[in-house]
């Protein structure tokens, strides 16, 4: 096997000492990005090293001392000397400054990139030593607050640097200026700011941001569990400086703003690499900007903590393991399609499969499964993708979306050709998967000689643990619900209050609600007959298949979610 070179610089160090393996090191990624757990807690809880040595690895790294930040009394000036949100960020402790100069705790190599930041943002020379982890988030807490203070906050913190960044963008408006535009862009208090939003971004599990110039304000949006909040908006004269900044990072031409664009950052926030999709899109007031986060640490990609009900579980598994055939999931934009099929692929990872996947655009790096982008400007289609794949000798392919007729055919060709195909579609349920191929012009013996599985879902918000709170539903609510009360008993239903761990709004995580239909011989003589949706979901829930909203039921009657998510997701 070839070495392979680590980002981590701890790993990279104890690979060339000795002390790991590359599969060691393999599983320590593995477990980062499933956990969120740094890779010196990882080495440590695996009792690969002791958290003594790491330290000492990291100081010797570096060439800096290792310090008990418990015996060290910083002073209140050096604590002043740097802003809470830079602390927070970098996860670093300052433990000595001067004019030109400031001393920070760390418990990592930070990268050359990273450190050349920090100076820019504080205009200072910085240096290291070396501290406990937990030390380090102990003193941040105690001395700068916790994660939950706001970027509202924070932009009070920054005001006065904003001002002066105000007057200096005076004249930037004008889209000729490009010096004025890449001087705007990177100045210290716009980099700063722009960091910390995408920092508290992660911080609060948000899967898009959205910055939105209008007439007279400048809006920032994160979208959390599907639903979108706004923060404090930043002053107006900042929304070309921000998106400035954002189109540099991301690698964008900040001089054109008359066409959309897309592009990618990658950034180390709070000690884990987290990965940013860009479009930016023209308006009238300026360029609306969405950033999709793909923070690999916060998406778990096991089957297991999915939420599936058991039985759809085991279905599930067992269907995954055919040789051959066509397995779809199903739902809306944003309703977990790609985890589901990531899981299930991720369960199929092994030495003796080969996987390739063909996707518009890869989401997330998978080792040991050949992932390709689609490009449809450069001709890199769905359609030549495939061809290709089937002379690359796979075992599984995974289609991001079944599209046209030409990609369902391809689909149908690989399953009868003896390899299991997973794909998406989009429609309201299972049953309306079959109509939609249907409609696709697909012959209907094809699809019910090889079509599995659909597997329908959405995603609805669950109840925050924190502040859930039970009451006795009413006629109407039954009613709405289809309900009898002698169906429910006694059983209580829940809410959220709402509460400061889940900013208020009484949600916090989402939980998938399933519907299963299994392609059985009395569904494949109705799709034969071409019979429509409603009749095969009829014949499915005949023969056991649990519908969306009694999915969704159930959900509520576990006290996981509420009447009004259900109500809006079924």
């Amino acid at each position: 096997m070839s070495d392979i070179q680590y980002e981590e610089p701890i790993l990279q160090q104890l690979l060339e000492n000795g002390q790991l393996t590359q599969e060691q090191a393999g599983e320590i990624i593995d477990e980062h990005q499933r956990t969120g757990k740094s890779v010196r807690l990882v080495l440590v809880d695996m009792q690969i090293i002791s958290e003594e040595d790491v330290l000492k690895d990291v100081s010797e790294s570096l060439g800096v001392p290792l310090v008990n930040l418990a015996e060290l009394d910083v002073p209140q000036e050096v604590l002043r000397s740097i802003p809470a949100s830079v602390a927070r960020m970098y996860n670093i402790f300052p433990v000595e400054s001067d004019e030109t100069h400031i001393t920070f705790a760390t418990y990592d190599v930070l990268s050359p990139e990273v450190v050349d930041e920090i100076m820019f943002v504080l205009t200072r020379d910085v240096s290291f030593v070396v501290a406990r982890e937990e030390e380090i988030r102990d003193r941040i807490t105690k001395y700068y607050g916790d994660d939950s203070e706001s970027v509202g906050d924070m932009l009070m913190e920054l005001g006065s640097e904003l001002e002066d960044a105000g007057e200096a963008l005076a004249g930037v408006e004008r889209e000729d200026i490009l010096q004025d535009l890449e001087h705007a862009a990177n100045l210290a208090p716009v980099v700063r700011y722009v960091n910390l939003v995408l920092y508290q971004a992660v911080k609060d599990r948000a899967s898009d941001v959205h910055f939105e110039p209008f007439e007279h304000e400048f809006k920032i949006r994160y979208r959390v569990d599907g639903a979108l909040y706004e923060m404090a908006p930043p002053p107006k004269h900042l929304a070309l400086p921000v998106i400035s900044r954002i189109k540099v990072v991301s690698g964008l031409n900040i001089a054109e703003r008359r066409v959309p664009q897309d592009g990618r950052i990658q950034l180390n926030i709070a000690g884990r690499s987290v990965d940013f999709r860009v479009s930016t899109l023209p308006t009238q007031f300026g360029e609306s900007v969405v950033l999709r986060i793909l923070d690999q640490s916060a998406v778990q990609l096991d089957l297991e903590v999915l939420g599936m009900p058991e039985d759809v579980y085991t279905a599930f598994i067992d269907d995954i393991k055919k040789p051959n055939g066509i397995i779809v999931v199903t739902g809306p934009t944003g309703s977990g399609k790609t985890t589901t099929l990531y899981s299930a692929l991720k369960r199929l990872n092994t030495v003796e499969n080969k996987i390739l996947t063909a996707e518009d655009p890869v989401e997330y790096d998978i080792d040991g499964i050949v992932q390709v982008p689609v490009n449809e400007a450069i001709g890199v289609t769905f359609v030549r993708v495939l061809r290709a794949f089937l002379r690359q000798d796979p075992d599984i392919i995974m289609i991001g979306e079944i599209r046209d007729l030409d990609t369902a055919q391809i689909a149908i060709q690989s399953s009868l050709t003896g390899h299991l195909v997973f794909s998406t579609l989009h429609t309201n349920d299972a049953a309306g998967a079959i109509t939609r191929l249907i409609d696709m012009n697909v012959e209907p013996f094809l699809i019910a000689s090889t079509l599995q599985t659909v597997l329908g879902q959405r995603l609805a918000r669950k109840i925050c643990t924190h502040c859930k709170t039970p009451y006795k539903p009413d006629d109407d609510i039954l009613s709405r619900l289809k309900l009898k009360r002698d169906e429910i008993g006694d059983r209580d239903f829940y809410y959220g209050a709402g509460c400061s761990h889940c900013s208020n709004t009484g949600y916090r995580g989402r939980k998938g609600i399933y519907e299963y239909l299994r392609i059985t011989d009395p569904v494949r003589d109705l799709i034969n007959e071409r019979k429509p949706s409603m009749v095969i979901a009829d014949k499915a829930v005949e023969m056991g298949m649990r519908t969306l909203r009694h999915d969704g039921i159930r959900s509520i009657l576990d006290g996981l979610t509420t009447v009004e998510e259900v109500l809006k997701y079924t």
